[in-house]
């Protein structure tokens, strides 16, 4: 569904806190991956979850007292019902994540063969990596090379790192070096990020745009931005420095 820009959130090892923690299981998706996504059905980009507690979702119960406790952490998480999503549908309508309704939409127009299921899980269900990071200055290329400004939302990393005197695509000679993001948390680039249809579709419309997937696969191998395993826990607030370690 629609991502959300936030000005601080924890990274644990098995990703962003709060991030993707609820998903739609499809009988007719693949079995590596069975998930509904905007791939098959592109509505639900106009779709917003909503957490009923952010502040509870933003990151775990015992942050504080964890943080001072050396040499790692020990994050708890609140408890489900705290953890609760409501969703604002493309009409207005705000439905519970779990409400049938909710299910029935999403399913118009893919065919009877996705039967939904919802799934929760205490970590970001994700396709690969934990956590996807991508520079302005890709973002920035690719909108030069395309001849039109691009949304770096179309790319739906969970980090967007400013390199002021690198050019674009940059985080690709970052691969096997490790990143620390604020006072804390540490980041290892393991590899470049193969891209898919997803990167097609307006983030504010869901409307598809083939030229964006067909430009980063004839000119940068169908890859942007890098997948990374977090090394070292802790919170990161926009506008933290970035250090490059190795």
């Amino acid at each position: 569904m629609r991502g959300e820009e936030v000005d601080t959130v924890f990274l644990g090892f098995a990703g962003i806190y709060g991030d993707r923690f609820f998903a739609f299981k499809s009988v007719a998706s693949p079995k590596g991956f069975p998930y509904l996504t905007g791939r098959e059905q592109q509505e639900m980009l106009r779709y917003r979850p909503r957490f009923r507690s952010p502040e509870k979702a933003a990151q775990p119960l015992n942050l504080p007292e964890a943080e001072r406790i050396a040499p790692g952490l020990n994050p708890m998480y609140a408890d489900p019902v705290d953890l609760m999503v409501d969703v604002e549908t493309p009409s207005g309508e705000i439905l519970a994540i779990d409400n049938p309704a909710l299910l029935r939409m999403l399913g118009d127009g893919i065919g009877e063969a996705h039967t939904l299921t919802l799934v929760r899980s205490d970590r970001a269900l994700t396709d690969c990596r934990p956590v996807s990071l991508l520079s302005v200055q890709t973002v920035q290329q690719l909108g030069a090379e395309l001849g039109t400004a691009v949304d770096q939302r179309r790319f739906r990393a969970n980090v967007y790192v400013d390199f002021t005197s690198a050019g674009g695509f940059g985080e690709d000679g970052l691969v096997g070096r490790s990143l620390r993001l604020g006072p804390k948390v540490v980041l290892a680039l393991l590899e470049r990020d193969p891209r898919c249809t997803m990167i097609t579709l307006d983030p504010e419309t869901g409307v598809a745009n083939p030229e964006f997937l067909r430009k980063v696969a004839q000119a940068h191998d169908g890859m942007a931005g890098v997948y990374s395993a977090v090394l070292v826990e802790g919170t990161l607030r926009k506008g933290d420095a970035v250090e490059l370690l190795d």
